[in-house]
């Protein structure tokens, strides 16, 4: 007769009573952390990945000057402005061209082309330009912030190189067009200065107002007018107060308010010739790509622990299914019907969910907090706050875990025949079955979407993971039957300890070959991570090591060669770029004459309108890897083209390109494509010529050096050779490396979490082995084996079984790695081939030492009392 007990208490009610009895169970709590882990890795990302990012872009937004710009080649319509203003944002302008300064007669009458930049109050809108003192000895002392609308009147502020080659100092007066103005302060830091060869020139800036005294502005004048738009002034501008927090409404408002305006201003600048809008999207590429794959790799991080997770959950259900068969035949002896038992363990694994949700969103949260405080003061600027995504994206996902990877297997629990406290052989869990691989499959779908924003990622990332499980059992299959022939084979002739160890593994291989895929994800995981985090951040450092080019010199005639070169080792400089340079216009393409109209894109259109830059070398720059054809040394009439331009303008390999130079028409055919990264600093090339020389070629020289600590080499230069332009790029530099700096900390504190995730799917596939173990090893101690003799077992065992899953994860991690760098991260992939060395190693010490804290008390487990409970 069926106990009524089970008939009048609500479900949720035993859920709940059996939740509390579980959770005293090693595998149900494995499970609750191994669901608190994901949650809190995905929550973290959630509150604190997005405001990073949001903060490193606003603090990336100092290198355009505001959060947006419209950029023309002549005054711009006044309905910018107001559109601008309606929307309640800042506005500033600014209007640079080439001019040139000229110091008094009476103080020498030297002349030096200077980039002139006037601007209007309020400027700038983001960042700070920051202003110094020219010492006697040529250094430079920072004086601070300057003030915001530029210089008084009547003043200018100068780039200090100018003051060198004018042999003015601080306080002299200086011409430019036909007005003369004072020199107040020199220029430290300009924050929207850029990094392109027409900012190369020493910079005059000056105010707007004074600039048509100057009569410098003529019909036929190149000025490039800017319209800087920003929303309110945040910590870090100038002018704002150190401790300024913005309001989030306030911040999600001027936001939505610069989106409409960008979007408006991008229509309007369709309808007008040479406008265009610059975001930090299109204004700063290299500081566009350096976030993105930032962002990229914070996703990685997540998605690899939700689906360590999501292993370590499966496996573990497992064990608890596995665990509660008899219980559940007891149940149905008393007449608990099918239903009524499915319901409980789905509110119960329910529970699990929210209750590890709950936890996750706590840790998630309390981590983030500690980050963004080391970010803080790294960055010392106020950091967006978080909404309430993160908190719905953590309980989603606690649950869709749980339910999805976890549930499936105990859900067979409701299926187990009452016979079985007769027949223990009977209602065993099965490995797989339709519904689990269903749910399974449908949950790892769901959780890739979400987790990984970017299909290309997600899909990668799984893909790569399945195929490696599939590859890990055959393998595994593999080995256990080698050492099934092995043991045959050398019967009686090996030693007892290393006998017993090769009989654990092939007695069940079944168990073997689902021990070595749990600890060969685990491991894949952490070694994939170690592998992208380690190139990824090798190649941003890369870019701009500390030792980066901080000073070009551009317009080095042929005859300064030898006495230029001689003046850089003097100085103490000993590598820099050397290349010649030449001014280019493309003629045509394959015989057809370039025009502008005949691209649509406006990129392309500017390109074809505008001189390149070519050079030539016997050799192809070690910074510029070519990725399609051959740079052949000496090949005649060979180009070598950067793969960006030959994807703007449609160019393709054998294509024929003819240029001008300066009268001197050169016509090649190209036979390389080469990546350039124009984020690294060095000297690069659109067309390089394969050749030593090129005598018909009107060439001058550019370098690019660092400069020496405390050194006066640029006075030398300038004076030794008053035709050359020399531009000082430490602050662009510092501004990268700074943004570098704090992107690499955001991902070396995620990586934390993987590495753990990593260790409990390792612990989780060692665990649920733990009482097959206790029972093989009661047996073999009964029959006299000593704890000596099964504790070295033990620990062979584990050393194969992890070295084997640590070489196969190593070369599993170098497949996906490779294909991760080259189709997501875009960076060189620098594959270490013996890696599954070291990752056979570390396999078999992770493994080991999991095991050593997963399989404690085993072999010292008194006998009857193992014998007993298997009973």
């Amino acid at each position: 007769m069926a106990d009524p007990f089970f008939h009048t208490i609500p479900a949720w009610r035993w859920a709940l009573i059996q939740t509390r009895r579980d959770l005293r169970a090693t595998s149900m709590r494995v499970l609750l952390v191994a669901v608190t882990l994901a949650v809190a890795a995905l929550t973290a990302v959630a509150f604190f990945a997005d405001r990073i990012e949001r903060g490193l872009s606003r603090d990336a937004a100092q290198l355009l000057g505001g959060d947006a710009v419209v950029v023309a080649d002549q005054p711009l319509p006044d309905d910018f402005a107001r559109r601008a203003q309606a929307n309640q944002l800042r506005t500033a302008r600014t209007a640079s061209f080439p001019s040139m300064a000229r110091a008094p007669d009476d103080l020498g009458g030297e002349a030096r082309l200077a980039s002139l930049k006037a601007v209007s109050g309020g400027y700038p809108l983001r960042g700070q330009l920051t202003l110094g003192d020219l010492l006697a000895d040529g250094r430079v002392q920072t004086r601070g912030p300057a003030p915001m609308g530029g210089p008084a009147a009547g003043e200018v502020w100068v780039d200090p190189g100018l003051l060198l080659a004018l042999n003015l100092k601080m306080g002299d007066a200086i011409w430019l067009g036909e007005a003369t103005f004072r020199i107040s302060a020199v220029i430290v830091n300009e924050p929207d200065r850029g990094s392109g060869f027409s900012t190369f020139s020493p910079r005059v800036l000056m105010r707007e107002a004074d600039l048509p005294a100057t009569e410098l502005i003529q019909p036929a004048s190149r000025v490039t007018y800017r319209l800087l738009v920003a929303g309110p002034a945040r910590r870090g501008d100038v002018g704002a107060p150190p401790n300024l927090k913005a309001a989030p409404a306030g911040e999600a408002a001027a936001q939505s308010a610069l989106r409409r305006f960008v979007q408006d201003s991008e229509q309007a600048a369709e309808k007008l010739r040479g406008v265009r809008v610059e975001t930090l999207d299109q204004g700063r590429p290299e500081m566009r790509a350096t976030l993105d794959r930032a962002a990229l790799f914070l996703r990685l991080v997540a998605l690899l622990a939700a689906l360590l997770s999501a292993v370590a959950v499966a496996v573990v259900s497992r064990d608890f299914a596995q665990r509660r068969l008899d219980d559940c035949a007891l149940m149905r002896v008393l007449g608990v019907s099918q239903s009524v038992m499915a319901w409980s363990y789905a509110l119960q694994f329910l529970l699990v969910g929210v209750l590890a949700s709950a936890l996750g969103l706590m840790i998630g949260w309390g981590c983030h907090h500690i980050f963004v405080h080391i970010l803080a003061d790294l960055v010392n600027v106020s950091l967006p706050s978080a909404g309430w995504q993160p908190v719905l994206l953590g309980v989603g996902t606690g649950v869709l875990l749980t339910l999805g990877f976890g549930l499936p297997p105990v859900l067979q629990l409701a299926q187990v025949p009452p016979l079985r406290v007769l027949r223990r052989d009977l209602g065993q869990v099965r490995v797989l079955s339709l519904g689990m691989a269903a749910l399974g499959i449908g949950a790892l779908f769901g959780l890739l979407l979400v987790v990984a924003q970017d299909l290309k990622l997600g899909g990668i990332a799984l893909g790569g993971f399945v195929l490696a499980m599939l590859v890990f059992a055959v393998f595994a299959a593999g080995t256990v039957w080698v050492l099934r022939q092995m043991a045959q084979a050398w019967a009686g002739r090996l030693p007892p300890w290393l006998t017993l160890a090769t009989r654990q593994l092939t007695a069940q291989p079944g168990h073997t070959i689902v021990q070595v895929c749990a600890l060969g994800v685990g491991l894949l995981a952490l070694m994939l991570l170690i592998l992208i985090r380690t190139d990824l951040v090798a190649s941003w450092r890369a870019a701009t090591p500390p030792d980066s080019p901080n000073r070009f010199v551009i317009n080095i005639q042929p005859d300064q060669v030898e006495a230029f070169q001689a003046a850089l080792k003097q100085a103490g400089v000993t590598q820099y770029d050397w290349y010649p340079m030449v001014r280019a216009r493309l003629l045509s393409v394959n015989g057809q004459p370039v025009r502008a109209q005949d691209y649509a894109e406006e990129r392309a259109q500017r390109l074809v309108e505008r001189e390149f830059n070519l050079s030539y070398a016997e050799q192809v720059p070690a910074h510029n890897p070519v990725v399609a054809g051959r740079y052949q040394p000496n090949e005649p009439d060979a180009f070598s083209v950067e793969t960006g331009l030959a994807e703007t303008l449609g160019l393709k390999m054998g294509d024929r390109l003819r240029f001008d130079m300066a009268g001197v028409q050169h016509e090649g055919r190209i036979t390389s494509l080469r990546k350039v990264d124009w984020a690294s600093m060095r000297v690069n090339f659109f067309v390089m010529a394969p050749s030593k020389a090129m005598p018909d070629w009107p060439s001058t020289y550019i370098t690019a050096f660092r400069m020496p600590d405390q050194s006066s080499l640029d006075r030398t230069l300038i004076q030794q050779f008053p035709n050359l332009t020399i531009v000082d790029v430490s602050a662009t530099l510092n501004q990268i490396q700074r943004v570098l700096a704090q992107v690499i900390t955001a991902v070396e504190f995620l990586f934390i979490f993987t590495l753990v995730a990593g260790l409990i799917v390792l612990m989780a596939g060692l665990m649920t082995s733990r009482e097959r173990r206790a029972r093989e090893w009661a047996i073999l101690r009964s029959l006299g084996a000593t704890q000596d003799l099964l504790g070295r077992v033990q620990r062979i065992e584990l050393l194969g079984v992890g070295a084997l899953a640590g070489a196969l994860s190593a070369a599993a991690a170098l497949g996906i790695g490779a294909v991760l760098a080259a189709k997501v991260f875009d960076f060189a992939w620098q594959a270490p081939l013996w890696w599954p060395l070291p990752g056979a190693l570390a396999g078999a010490l992770l493994a080991w030492l999991a095991g050593w804290w997963s399989l404690r008390g085993v072999v010292q487990r008194p006998v009857s009392l193992t014998l007993r409970q298997a009973e």
